[in-house]
């Protein structure tokens, strides 16, 4: 089934929605469900594959662009015009995996920071569509990582959250000017 959500994969100048970044409260608050998926929700859906686009994301939570809902967009290709991106609306886990890998993360919302996170390697989880139709999607590899990243953001947890090698994660921060104290270790 096509996308009804299409835009187009260029970057804009200006974006139409506004990044936050680490140290701003909307990036600690729960998303809320959506009650309704409309188009208002698939505009808002529209707006923020533009605004990842626009900022060489893979995928941007909601919350990363100051609206409290449990909506994410995804696009592991996004030089691809021809790769559809995913629309996640209230994602839920069902299951991961045992197996744990690490990988390197990065986050528009902590821009030029890249570190190593572990984090299950498979992930199942059921979601609405962007025409509010009920889907299961199993996962693996990236697109689990970034599901499972992008679904910490509607939770109020951000990637440097969970960097388990300290010294490195101050180092990054500092460099970038990002402050230690805005991480929330989970680890």
């Amino acid at each position: 089934m096509p996308l009804e959500i299409a835009v187009d994969k260029t970057k804009l100048k200006n974006p139409p929605l506004k990044l936050h970044y680490l140290g701003d409260r909307v990036l600690r608050q729960p998303a809320k469900r959506i009650a309704k998926v409309d188009d208002e929700i698939r505009q808002l859906a529209r707006q923020m594959l533009q605004t990842m686009y626009s900022s060489d994301g893979i995928g941007l939570a909601a919350p990363q662009v100051g609206i409290n809902k449990q909506l994410i967009v995804i696009d592991l290709e996004p030089d691809n015009p021809k790769n559809q991106p995913l629309i996640l609306i209230n994602p839920t886990i069902k299951q991961v995996s045992r197996e744990i890998c690490t990988g390197q993360e990065g986050c528009l919302s902590i821009p030029g920071v890249y570190l190593d996170v572990k984090r299950p390697a498979s992930v199942e989880i059921s979601y609405k569509d962007e025409q509010g139709r009920p889907c299961t999607l199993k996962a693996s590899d990236l697109l689990a990582r970034c599901i499972l990243h992008e679904m910490d953001h509607l939770n109020g947890v951000v990637f440097v959250d969970r960097v388990e090698n300290s010294i490195a994660l101050a180092q990054e921060l500092k460099k970038h000017g990002f402050s230690q104290q805005a991480v929330k270790p989970i680890v």
